[in-house]
């Protein structure tokens, strides 16, 4: 266990960066292309195989999957990405591997992945603990991927903290009666539905790849920071930027195109 000594850009979009962050396994995959998947703690067949194939071919395209260790998809996200591709975002303190039943799974990804906890290390889960860690979940992810929720649901709650952020929600499209969160935000225009997983994947990877390669300077822009955070941040950066087109500003946010 150790406590991260860098920030990580992808949290100063939450409302409040945690005080302080800890640790078990690579820290580098912080600083690696990252896309979150969440949903329900009981999926149906169809979510559980498409949130595994999806895990899957986004960890072997060079995304690092980012979820909160639960039941169900968050489960299968990990799995899907292979635990030394994977973040598990915990709503405890480091050495309490929750819920007790992925205990297994948590262990495996605090040897060969990444675990993060911002809760002193033997803090016990409650209900608003979830909440928190469900923050830090999206902050971390390029994109917010909800595979399967329910109204109401921990899920849905993530999803505003995605639009907040500003950061793009994909869902699963799903027949009726089943997932009565994603099709509510496929009806509100605030999520796309992911029809054709090889084509999304070769999409929403394209930049990833390109991340890879990234200076300071875009790997911040690409958190949609304000114009005036980056212009603190990055002074000279930003002018020229506009100037060569590397960066875009939108409705007062920098974007890379």
């Amino acid at each position: 266990m150790a406590m991260l000594d860098f920030l990580i850009p992808e949290l100063e979009k939450m409302d409040k960066y945690p005080p302080k962050l800890y640790y078990k396994g690579k820290s580098d995959l912080l600083h690696r292309p990252k896309i979150s998947i969440v949903g329900t703690r009981r999926p149906n067949p169809y979510t559980r195989a498409i949130t595994m194939e999806l895990a899957k071919k986004l960890s072997v395209a060079g995304v690092t999957i980012v979820s909160g260790g639960a039941l169900g998809v968050d489960a299968l996200a990990h799995q899907g990405a292979g635990v030394d591709n994977t973040i598990v975002v915990l709503p405890t303190g480091i050495e309490i591997r929750y819920p007790k039943a992925n205990e297994k799974l948590i262990e495996s990804i605090e040897q060969h992945g990444l675990v993060l906890s911002q809760f002193d290390p033997d803090f016990k889960a409650h209900g608003w603990s979830f909440v928190v860690r469900n923050e830090i979940v999206v902050a971390l992810g390029e994109v917010l991927i909800v595979t399967e929720a329910d109204l109401g649901s921990g899920s849905m709650r993530s999803v505003e903290y995605a639009l907040a952020m500003g950061k793009p929600i994909y869902v699963l499209p799903h027949r009726i009666r089943e997932s009565a969160g994603t099709h509510q935000l496929l009806s509100q225009g605030k999520a796309i539905a992911i029809e054709e997983i090889d084509g999304f994947v070769s999409m929403i990877t394209k930049s990833a790849r390109n991340a890879v390669y990234d200076t300071p300077f875009i790997a911040y822009c690409r958190t949609l920071p304000t114009y005036e955070e980056a212009l603190v941040r990055f002074p000279a950066e930003i002018f020229e930027g506009e100037l060569m087109g590397s960066i875009e500003v939108k409705n007062g946010r920098v974007y890379v195109p």
